[in-house]
């Protein structure tokens, strides 16, 4: 019977296919289902024995602790060199958006305000 690996929903493609090779590397069966035709249902990948999930489970946390440690080092080198954008930056690249973002925020703080201040006339 097949076992519940992971579900592909979020991991990118870089990150799955790496997945796929350390499994094939260690010779661990699986095979993976697509996600659904209107992307409704994540994709996922199964083991075919049972066995194997004690390996595999811990050849993946092994993975994603490695791949979170380059990723963090990545992300402070960025920052050291200047390369990562600041909120401001941000803010600068794309200011209809921002301003689009800020009139939601502010009509929603309205309305969730607005019954407050009534009640208390």
């Amino acid at each position: 019977m097949a076992i519940h690996f992971m579900s592909m929903r979020g991991v990118p493609d870089d990150e799955l296919e790496e997945i796929c090779t350390l499994l094939d590397q260690h010779k661990i069966s699986y095979y993976e289902t697509p996600p659904g035709n209107w992307l409704i249902s994540a994709g996922a990948i199964w083991l075919t024995n049972q066995e194997q999930l004690v390996q595999a489970r811990a050849l993946l946390d092994e993975y994603q602790q490695q791949r979170l440690t380059k990723a963090r080092e990545e992300y402070t080198q960025h920052q050291l060199t200047g390369e990562e954008p600041g909120v401001i930056d941000r803010i600068k690249e794309n200011p209809v958006r921002f301003i689009g973002y800020l009139a939601i925020i502010i009509f929603i703080l309205y309305i969730s305000i607005m019954p407050f201040i009534d009640f208390g006339q």
